[in-house]
């Protein structure tokens, strides 16, 4: 199991320019996945990480995914052409709520036919029933997403194991499950990964590396 190729090695709270090149930085040397940063930071993540196999990703509507879908478009579209491979877009919770289906999963069949990156729904199952994950599983297996993902790690309790295994079992073939959200040890990871999930998104990605080290 190659921990390193799960990790999404992220920094979404405020941060320094330094802070963003120890992320690259670390991310190269442990030969992260990708490193997932504010939309601001894209471009300078691009120019660290351009000849190297980490990707760059940022996130889209976030933290409440309550834009516009227009608004969400245009964000999507400016950060790849800031060099963003992958995009973390936030559902928009109202629209789930209201009962609004369609809306969401033209939203993102939207930003991913202006963008063509890889894109992960987030859906914050925190502050969801179990039926109410298993909808929004339905919703990303009709969309042209690649991922759904558990959490913006700025609500509620982040990433929980039964959710992620009912999350892996109801997605189609050829879509994937990221975790996100309290993941901060290597028992943590290696649960989520057994657990099915094909990404992590930790800030803690160079503490689990050098718990792996030291094993």
């Amino acid at each position: 199991m190659m921990i390193n190729k799960y990790i999404d090695s992220t920094l979404l709270k405020p941060a320094t320019e330094e802070d963003i090149r120890k992320l690259c930085n670390d991310a190269i040397y442990y030969d992260f996945c990708a490193v997932c940063v504010q939309p601001d930071y894209v471009s300078l993540c691009k120019s660290i990480l351009k000849d190297t196999d980490v990707k760059v990703a940022t996130v889209i509507g976030f933290p409440l995914g309550a834009n516009k879908t227009e608004t969400k478009i245009f964000e999507a579209k400016l950060a790849v052409s800031d060099g963003a491979d992958e995009l973390d877009m936030v559902v928009n919770h109202e629209d789930f709520l209201n009962g609004n289906y369609a809306q969401i999963i033209n939203e993102i069949n939207a930003i991913k036919e202006a963008t063509n990156a890889v894109v992960k729904v987030i859906i914050e199952t925190s502050i969801l029933t179990q039926e109410q994950i298993a909808k929004m599983c339905e919703l990303v297996n009709f969309s042209k997403a690649d991922f759904i993902k558990t959490s913006t790690g700025f609500v509620g309790d982040g990433a929980k194991l039964e959710d992620v295994k009912l999350m892996v079992s109801l997605m189609q073939s050829g879509k994937y499950v990221k975790a996100s959200g309290g993941i901060r040890t290597l028992a943590d990871a290696e649960s989520f990964i057994n657990a099915g999930a094909k990404r992590l998104g930790t800030s803690s990605g160079e503490k689990i590396m050098k718990e792996l080290e030291k094993r």
